[in-house]
């Protein structure tokens, strides 16, 4: 038996090649580095760095982190960073080393960032996850990740750190912008479909890359939205919500799950055997193998202190279930010496080094283990891919409010725009954070699409920046305010910035102008680790609205952010307003498509939007045990989940069930014709909610568990039916064990979660 015969079975070669292993070659197939360390790059020149080449020969590096990650932190750039042609190269430099200078060649697993593209130069930037989830196009999402995918493997990478299933309980959090928003049912329907797309249809092919689920659980669910601040839930509310899009994607046949940072009840999810062991594997029979998050175990250390040492760190983890490390500090120095003074098992190593060897044989890398630099060349950041992005960043944008339907704004006119704002004219501040560094020419803002739409009236497009996200200068009023009075419309286009120093400068606020100083100024107001207390604006964007609206202008509000903005003096003083999240390279164009009317608005929220900070949290979700009102200001948000308006107008006829009543194990089928009364086509977001009215633990008053996109020309009709059974009337008792009980239930179906009309069913026991 072989382990390098193809003609065997997995486990039959897993078993080969681990019984020919070392200690040191086991703890070493459990340690991922950070990838951008082992190469210099001198000019046209790319070296392997002697270290790296010394570990890599000895066997003690089974993974690595990030090689072709480029940002602030890796100190990668456009100028250093590596082309796609060289990624691939570069990539086959490190696999050769591997696999030809070590004693058993087993190849190295590459893991990169892909949060909405592969964090690597040259490749596609698509919204961030919370604007591709407010498409609602199952469809579209996966044909992203397919394309995240092939960019991604075509340079050698096999694992990406997606996707974030988070759910979302307090935006203030920083990594909003990384999740789905705050329903479960909708992650857990993105989360399928991003297993499909990323992992297609075998993991071997060479468009294919092991989907890893992040973060394992309830991260976004920390105190007071604070990144990786403790937990507090009870087990069945976990299962219910947290963990439902986890085990989702797992049955959907996800490989790789990431531990978080956090604590829940106490307990380290790092080192926590009924999360990492009971439930993941046991309960759920999931087969792929768990990696931590950057440093969590030190954290169990240093942080959570729940470990004396860092070897009791280190064996904590593997035995919860964690199999391999991120950053490798603390496997690759105090592991093997776990093992050798009993702390730990070597069936227990055993088991851990099993599960990367199995992934490694099911991606093919033993058979081929490099990849063709010329093909990556071609296919990363492809004319296709922009395209799908465009259309992503099309139907990931919320129309939030068009008064006396200002939208869409006339190409043919005579009249001025202005595009005031930080945000009108700054490529890095509309594409969130997890983002490579950009060609100015590769990414279009709000300004860039709006003169593109006007190319033959470019005298019509008039630009200032007014101030900057996060500062207090109002140096650029007076401009904005001059450039704006000239003006018969203007987009004011605000929000917030999760780019990081990308060494861009800053912009004169007076001209618009890009200058370099010597001290650039930071806009970074979300992203990760970038908390907020307040959903405010930042800096004086108010103000700046504040001003321009005193004109009297016909004003459109653009949000480019990613978190909800809570402003409820600009609800109510704005014409339009349109919510577009971090949309991606093409956002501006997309922007400019919905603005002149080239394409409608079909974009739905995800996240509530709050009217005040003080209301959170305010999810359509809460109990209804929430409470009163308070003394200054209701409960209801300013924008409800699954709110989004269009251009033309959509009519619901009556919602009916073909049976009204059911057994426990039975279904029935929920129908209602939607109608598009207006003069454009539009897509509709037809949306189905389930309220359970008696319960023996206390439910939501509605929770969604269904939805379907429509696209209908102008007078068309369609009928849309929903299959309810068990899986939409269960929920997660007191023994956390699925049921579905006898009772009366809501069935309901609209355009949002606060506009629903209402048919009964009755569910009797079987």
């Amino acid at each position: 038996m072989n382990y390098k015969d193809a003609s065997l079975s997995i486990e039959a070669r897993t078993e080969h090649l681990l019984g020919l292993m070392t200690l040191q070659e086991k703890v070493g197939q459990l340690v991922q580095l950070f990838g951008w360390k082992v190469y210099e790059r001198n000019g046209g020149q790319i070296t392997l760095t002697e270290s790296f080449k010394e570990e890599a020969a000895q066997g003690k590096i089974g993974s690595l982190y990030g090689v072709l990650r480029a940002d602030p932190w890796t100190e990668v750039t456009l100028e250093t960073g590596l082309s796609p042609r060289e990624g691939a190269e570069t990539m086959n430099a490190i696999q050769r080393c591997a696999i030809e200078h070590s004693r058993l060649g087993i190849p190295i697993l590459f893991g990169e960032e892909c949060s909405h593209g592969h964090m690597a130069i040259g490749a596609t930037v698509f919204p961030v996850p919370l604007s591709l989830a407010s498409a609602w196009n199952l469809e579209l999402y996966e044909r992203v990740c397919r394309a995240i995918a092939l960019e991604t493997r075509s340079q050698g990478g096999a694992a990406t750190y997606s996707p974030v299933l988070d759910v979302v309980r307090d935006p203030r959090w920083g990594r909003t912008e990384e999740t789905y928003g705050e329903d479960p049912y909708l992650a857990s329907a993105m989360a399928e479909a991003a297993v499909r797309g990323l992992q297609g249809e075998r993991l071997d092919a060479d468009d294919s890359v092991v989907a890893t689920l992040k973060h394992f659980a309830g991260y976004g669910s920390s105190e007071g939205g604070r990144n990786s601040a403790p937990v507090h839930m009870g087990l069945r509310e976990l299962h219910e919500v947290d963990l439902k899009p986890f085990r989702a994607a797992v049955r959907a046949g996800a490989k790789s799950v990431m531990t978080a940072y956090n604590e829940i009840d106490g307990i380290p999810c790092t080192s926590d055997p009924y999360l990492l062991t009971d439930v993941l594997r046991k309960q759920w029979g999931f087969d792929g193998f768990v990696i931590t998050d950057c440093g969590a175990i030190n954290m169990l250390v240093w942080g959570h202190d729940t470990a004396a040492s860092p070897e009791e760190a280190a064996a904590a983890a593997l035995k919860a279930g964690v199999d391999m490390e991120m950053s490798g500090d603390m496997f690759r120095a105090h592991l093997e010496q776990a093992v050798l003074n009993g702390r730990v098992d070597m069936a227990v190593l055993d088991e851990a080094v099993s599960r990367i060897l199995r992934i490694k044989f099911e991606l093919g890398l033993f058979e081929r283990p490099y990849v063709d630099p010329e093909r990556a060349a071609r296919i990363i950041g492809s004319r296709e891919h922009a395209a799908l992005a465009r259309q992503a960043a099309l139907e990931g944008i919320v129309l939030l409010k068009n008064k006396d339907r200002l939208l869409p704004l006339s190409k043919d006119g005579a009249g001025k725009i202005a595009v005031i704002g930080p945000n009108a004219d700054n490529m890095y501040n509309q594409l969130g954070d997890y983002t490579s560094p950009q060609p100015r020419q590769n990414v279009s803002t709000v300004l860039d699409g709006v003169r593109n739409r006007l190319a033959h009236a470019p005298e019509r497009v008039l630009y200032a920046p007014g101030c900057r996200i996060k500062d207090d200068s109002r140096e650029g009023f007076d401009t904005a305010v001059e450039t704006a009075a000239k003006a018969d419309v203007v987009v004011l286009v605000l929000g917030g910035s999760s780019a990081r120093d990308f060494g861009e400068g800053t912009i004169d606020l007076r001209t618009g102008a890009s200058i370099v100083t010597d001290s650039p100024h930071s806009d970074m107001d979300c992203g990760e680790g970038i908390d907020r207390a307040t959903l405010a604006l930042s800096g004086v964007q108010r103000e700046l609205a504040q001003e321009i609206a005193k004109l009297g202008k016909p004003l459109v509000v653009v949000y480019i952010n990613g978190r909800p903005v809570a402003e409820p003096w600009i609800d109510e003083r704005a014409d339009a307003i349109l919510e577009a999240w971090y949309p991606g390279q093409e956002g501006g164009g997309a922007l400019a498509d919905l603005l002149f009317g080239d394409a409608n608005p079909s974009g739905r929220l995800t996240v509530s939007i709050p009217k005040d900070v003080g209301q959170l949290p305010v999810r359509y979700n809460g109990k209804r045990t929430t409470g009163r009102r308070y003394l200054e200001t209701d409960t209801k948000p300013s924008y409800p989940f699954g709110y989004g308006l269009s251009y033309t107008e959509f009519e619901y006829g009556p919602l009916s069930l073909s049976d009204s009543e059911i057994a426990a194990n039975g279904s029935t089928r929920a129908t209602v014709c939607i109608t598009n009364k207006g003069g454009r086509a539009g897509a509709e977001t037809v949306q189905l909610y389930i309220g359970d009215k008696v319960s023996s633990v206390t439910r939501p008053a509605k929770e969604l568990k269904g939805f379907a996109k429509v696209f209908l020309a102008p007078g068309e009709t369609r009928e849309v039916t929903f299959e309810i059974g068990a899986e939409q009337l269960s929920f997660v008792g007191r023994n956390l064990e699925e049921t579905v009980e006898e009772g009366e239930f809501d069935v309901m179906v609209g355009p949002h979660s606060a506009d629903v009309q209402t048919v009964l069913l009755r569910v009797r026991g079987v």
